[in-house]
């Protein structure tokens, strides 16, 4: 069959593609920006990318006519716009207006559960879209999930950070409520399963694990998980505002997403019981079999996804990389410095490993100030880290960085910056001729942006030049 993916280069669809290829479907990736979708998309046979803006109505005719099936994954959990829900109800209008133009049989939506009589606005957004995708064009399916569990996902690293982090936790009266945590592959085993399958059409499922805990038990469980001794102190004074700063400066998620989170996780999660386990032959996993396997892709280097490397996690980054892959001159500070190599293929390596775990190879501790000024002000800082260890991709989120171009076999990596900044700032490791060249952009913006340039000036020659030293040793 031919599949249709939006969302593609998100959290569920980067997981859910390389499945529906072993199940044999030829798949349609619809991507904002084809510079977004993974490189070996483009040279698979089995695989079409489209670049498709659901807010732009005059992208919606890349969409070809020999559908079969289509899955719904657009979410905005942490859109800064006020009026996100109209956004969300746009996109589903236009994804349904024109796909009842194709020969789809089936569309497949991923929702949230929204059992609760009172939902926060996401999930209202969500039950909303829910009811705009209904049609008597096709035949609509559609899944609840409660909190997702796997290794990359929002609610998996946020709890990672405050069990690690935290012996001790004061914190909000919300871990008190209950939810039914799911793990991420057994989300992927529903929507996988339910494709052409009639005992699944028109009809609306709640997907979640066989157990009802509490945040704090999941907290508790984690710990438990990764052999850590820790202790929880809920109190009742922390408002909402003080329990998004609360995750905000704990964990790696930004404030907009802590901010929708904490509105979320008042709100009880407890599905109703169907018989979809048993129609798709499903048998969810407990939450600590679902951390244990997490931990199992964590270890052997293999997550597919992280929620960090969606634009939930961006600080500044619009979606559309071309207005950034060439970097501006006119108005701009440059710090180009260059070096002989002596080994191309180890400095290349040792660049798509720079940042998260392994460092800034020079003045880490200054990065690290760095990161915690960010935070301070309202941005991302250093704690994002990164997905993979030895693997960048345009998109990837990199501490304070998002990539926006990597290429090894041309031997450039350019990053942009996400850190609050008075301007914009580009990074550029390129080699030519067995010499690394190395070149910080920034981009200032105003009086502000010339006086910071100016007064980080004396920290960049320090760390740029010890950086790209180590670098091509």
């Amino acid at each position: 069959m031919t599949i249709l993916v939006t969302g593609a280069t998100g959290y569920i669809g980067k997981r859910l593609i390389p499945l529906l290829l072993i199940e044999g479907h030829h798949v349609i990736c619809a991507v904002r920006d084809k510079l977004r979708a993974d490189k070996n998309y483009l040279d698979n046979k089995h695989i079409d990318v489209i670049e498709v803006d659901f807010l732009k109505p005059e992208t919606l005719n890349n969409i070809p006519k020999n559908i079969d099936i289509a899955y719904f994954l657009i979410h905005s959990m942490s859109n800064a716009s006020n009026n996100f829900e109209s956004l969300e109800e746009r996109c589903a209008l236009n994804f349904k207006s024109q796909i009842e133009k194709t020969e789809i049989k089936q569309v497949i939506y991923l929702s949230g559960i929204t059992n609760d009589n009172n939902l926060s606005k996401h999930l209202k957004s969500r039950k909303n879209v829910e009811d705009t995708l209904e049609s008597e064009y096709y035949a609509l399916t559609v899944f609840k999930a409660g909190i997702i569990v796997g290794s990359g996902s929002s609610s998996f690293e946020i709890i990672r950070d405050l069990v690690e982090k935290l012996p001790v936790m004061i914190a909000p009266k919300w871990l008190h409520t209950k939810t039914q945590p799911l793990a991420v592959r057994d989300v992927l085993a529903f929507l996988t399963k339910s494709a052409d399958n009639n005992e699944t059409f028109n009809k609306t499922f709640d997907i979640f694990g066989p157990e009802v805990l509490t945040y704090k038990q999941m907290l508790l469980q984690f710990a438990e998980v990764r052999n850590l001794k820790r202790h929880i102190i809920t109190v009742p004074v922390m408002t909402p505002k003080l329990s998004s700063y609360w995750l905000y400066f704990v964990t790696s998620t930004s404030y907009k997403l802590a901010s929708n989170l904490v509105d979320s996780m008042g709100v009880e999660i407890i599905g109703n019981h169907s018989e979809i386990n048993a129609i798709l032959e499903v048998e969810p996993l407990t939450y600590k079999e679902a951390v244990k396997l997490a931990f199992e892709k964590i270890e052997q280097n293999s997550i597919i996804s992280s929620w960090k490397d969606s634009f939930i996690s961006s600080g500044t980054l619009k979606d559309n990389f071309h207005n950034y892959i060439n970097i501006p001159s006119y108005g701009c500070f440059k710090d180009y410095k260059e070096h002989e190599v002596i080994n191309s293929k180890k400095t290349i390596d040792k660049i798509w490993a720079i940042g998260g775990q392994t460092g800034w190879y020079y003045g880490n501790t200054l990065w690290k100030l760095r990161g915690y000024v960010d935070k301070l002000f309202g941005g991302i800082g250093l704690r994002r880290g990164r997905t993979s260890v030895t693997e960048l991709d345009s998109g990837d989120a990199l501490d304070f960085w998002r990539v926006i171009y990597a290429d090894k076999t041309q031997q450039r990596l350019l990053l942009y910056a996400e850190m609050k900044l008075p301007g914009e700032a580009w990074l550029e490791f390129k080699i030519e001729d067995k010499i690394l060249k190395q070149t910080a952009t920034f981009r200032p913006h105003g009086l502000a942006g010339r006086l910071y340039w100016y007064s980080v000036l004396p920290f960049h020659g320090i760390i740029f030049n010890g950086m790209i030293k180590k670098l091509s040793t």
